[in-house]
């Protein structure tokens, strides 16, 4: 399916603030890019780099005062999510290197103390896919989607607690249970078409079978629609703008449509 994605913000700086942002998504096998659009105003010199999770990064210097920043893309992305029940946990020693930095405990997913949780909620299910899919489920079920009950310091164990919290900590707890049963699991932050509310968006990722398999905890059924702008252990990894000085930041429009495949 072809989607168009916007999204416009405003940042104000009390004095010239060195940032790195992640608005740009990258193509690869499940998504590609058709066009893009990325405006500054006011324009600053930029230079992009991929960080080590793969991700593209800009980074620029906001000047002092206020400046908008519009990206707009049309990606090419999949209609469905791949389902595969009964698929089974890819062996340690046979996962790829690079998924072996996402069964490590991180700074919001410690997994490292939550295996006993992990074991409680997956019963008897069968390892891989389908504990993954146990996992999402229960955390559905069991967390409440609400604002204002969660801040950046908030880990998976804390929403645990709290019983509640938004996509970034749903996604958080989805990441630290799986990877307390080793399997590998990412955090995802994009665009889901027909989110609601519309915002960006968190889900998670868990590698099973020999391959990345996309699990939401916040939705009740599979579903696809989605552009990957990042990916990374937790949402450390993963801010849409990583600020190194003080930065303030304004109001944030996004928009997700479809748009009619040419004839």
């Amino acid at each position: 399916m072809k989607l168009q994605a916007n999204c416009t913000m405003t940042v104000k700086a009390a004095a010239d603030c060195p940032v790195v942002a992640m608005l740009r998504p990258r193509s690869g096998m499940a998504q590609w890019m058709i066009s893009e659009r990325y405006e500054l105003s006011p324009w600053v010199r930029t230079t992009e780099y991929v960080d080590s999770y793969g991700n593209l990064c800009q980074r620029l210097t906001i000047p002092q005062g206020e400046m908008r920043i519009e990206v707009e893309m049309v990606m090419e992305t999949e209609e469905h999510i791949r389902v595969t029940p009964g698929a089974p946990a890819t062996p340690i020693a046979a996962l790829p290197d690079d998924a072996l930095l996402y069964l490590l405990q991180s700074r919001y997913c410690p997994s490292d103390k939550m295996e006993a949780k992990a074991r409680e909620i997956v019963g008897d299910a069968l390892p891989g896919y389908d504990q993954v899919e146990v996992i999402r489920a229960w955390i559905h079920q069991n967390i409440e989607y609400r604002y204002g009950v969660s801040d950046a310091t908030t880990d998976a164990l804390d929403t645990l607690d709290h019983g509640a919290g938004v996509c970034r900590d749903f996604s958080h707890i989805g990441v630290s249970l799986t990877r307390a049963l080793k399997i590998p699991a990412r955090v995802v932050v994009g665009y889901l078409h027909e989110l609601d509310p519309m915002d960006m968006h968190a889900w998670f990722e868990a590698f099973v079978d020999g391959r990345w398999y996309t699990f939401d905890a916040t939705q009740s059924t599979p579903r696809g629609g989605r552009i990957v702008v990042a990916y990374g252990r937790d949402a450390a990894d993963v801010a849409f703008v990583s600020n190194y000085g003080p930065l303030e930041m304004g109001d944030m429009h996004v928009a997700v449509q479809q748009l009619e495949p040419a004839r």
